[in-house]
C-alpha cells in the first residue's frame, strides 16, 4: 500500500508540474507579442467612429486592463492569472465578443466538441481496432486484402480535404445534408437530439472515414506480430480454440498500446476539429480557436489551450493510474 502511494504521488506531482507548466507557458507567449490586447480593442472603437473624451478614453483603458488582468507587474498579473484559472476558472471576458466572459463561451462551445468528437473517435476506435485484428489475424485471404487496400488508401488523406469533398457532394450536389449547423427544438428534447445528429453527420463522417484506417493498419500490424510469438504458437499447439485465442491472448497484448493513443486523442478532441469544424461552420471550441486566432482574442485563446493542457494531461494521469490493471506485467516500483 505504501509503494502504491508513493506511486500516486509521484503521478500527482508529475500532474501539477506539466498543468502549471502548460499554463505558465500560455501566460507568457502572449505578452510577448508586440501587439497591446487593450490599444488594439480602443483602436476598433476609433476606428468604427466612436468619439471619446481623453478622460473617458484613460477611465475606459484602465477598465480594460483591469478586465484583461494587465495592470500591475508581470508578477502580480502571473499570481492574478492563477488564482483566477485554478480557483474560479476566470479568463476575464473574450476581446472579439466582449463583454462576454471566455467560460461562457467555452460552456456554449465544449458539448457541440465533445458529442462530435467523442462519438467520432469511439467509432473509429472500435470499427478500426476489430477489422485490423480480423486482417492481422487471418492475412493473405481476399477479404484481409480489401480491407487493408481500403486502409491504406484511406489514412493519408487529410481529414479536411474528405470534409470539403464530403460537403461539395452532400450538401451542394445532392443536398441531402446542410451547408451550415442549424439546431432547431427546444432544450432536451427529441427534436433538438435528432437535429444535432443530423447536424453533426458529416463533420463525424470525415472524422471517423481517415481516423479509422490508422487504427486498422496499427492494429493490423500488432495482431500480425503477435500470432508469431512462441505464446500464441504454444496455445495453437495446445489446440485451443481461435474465438478464445483471440480474446484471451491476442487481444489484451494488442489492445494496450491502442488504449494509451486513445486516452491521448480524447484529450485532445478539446482543441476541437478546427478544420472540419470551419467547414461545416460547426459551433464547436475548433471554431472559438479560429475566431480568437483571427481576433486576436488572448483571453479566448488562453482559454482553450488551457482547457487542452488540462485535458491532455489528466488523459495521461488517468492511463498511468489504470496501467496496472490493464496489463498485470507492470509492477508498482
Amino acid at each position: 500500500m505504501a509503494r502504491y502511494a508513493q506511486f500516486l504521488i509521484g503521478r500527482l506531482a508529475s500532474y501539477v508540474a506539466v498543468v502549471l507548466f502548460g499554463i505558465t507557458f500560455i501566460f507568457v507567449i502572449p505578452r510577448l507579442l508586440p501587439v497591446n490586447p487593450v490599444e488594439a480593442m480602443l483602436g476598433r472603437m476609433m476606428s468604427q467612429g466612436a468619439y471619446m473624451q481623453q478622460e473617458q478614453v484613460t477611465a475606459l483603458r484602465e477598465s480594460l486592463s483591469d478586465a484583461f488582468g494587465l495592470n500591475g507587474t508581470i508578477l502580480e498579473q502571473y499570481f492574478g492569472f492563477l488564482h483566477r484559472i485554478l480557483f474560479s476558472q476566470d479568463f476575464g471576458p473574450s476581446l472579439a465578443m466582449y463583454p462576454t466572459p471566455v467560460r461562457e463561451l467555452i460552456a456554449q462551445a465544449l458539448p457541440w466538441t465533445f458529442g462530435l468528437l467523442l462519438s467520432a473517435v469511439l467509432i473509429a476506435w472500435l470499427i478500426g481496432n476489430a477489422i485490423g485484428l480480423i486482417i492481422g489475424t487471418m492475412p493473405g485471404r481476399r477479404l484481409s486484402r480489401a480491407l487493408e487496400a481500403v486502409a491504406i488508401v484511406l489514412y493519408p488523406i487529410p481529414y479536411f480535404i474528405l470534409a470539403l469533398v464530403l460537403s461539395i457532394l452532400f450538401s451542394y450536389v445532392w443536398k441531402i445534408f446542410p451547408l451550415t449547423t442549424t439546431v432547431r427544438g427546444p432544450a432536451w428534447s427529441w427534436e433538438l437530439l435528432t437535429s444535432v445528429v443530423y447536424n453533426s453527420f458529416l463533420p463525424a463522417l470525415s472524422i471517423i472515414a481517415v481516423t479509422f484506417g490508422w487504427w486498422m493498419l496499427s492494429m493490423r500490424a500488432l495482431s500480425s506480430t503477435l500470432m508469431d510469438e512462441d505464446f500464441i504458437v504454444y496455445a495453437q499447439l495446445k489446440g485451443i480454440g481461435r474465438p478464445r485465442l483471440l480474446l484471451r491472448y491476442v487481444v489484451p497484448n494488442a489492445m494496450l498500446p491502442q488504449v494509451t493513443f486513445l486516452a491521448l486523442q480524447l484529450g485532445l478532441m478539446f482543441n476541437g476539429s478546427i478544420i472540419a469544424e470551419i467547414v461545416f461552420n460547426y459551433p464547436g471550441l475548433g471554431s472559438l480557436i479560429y475566431t480568437a486566432i483571427l481576433q486576436g482574442d488572448y483571453n479566448l485563446l488562453m482559454g482553450t489551450v488551457s482547457l487542452s493542457i488540462v485535458a491532455v494531461a489528466t488523459a495521461t494521469l488517468l492511463i498511468d493510474l489504470l496501467y496496472p490493471l490493464l496489463d498485470p506485467r507492470i509492477r508498482v516500483r
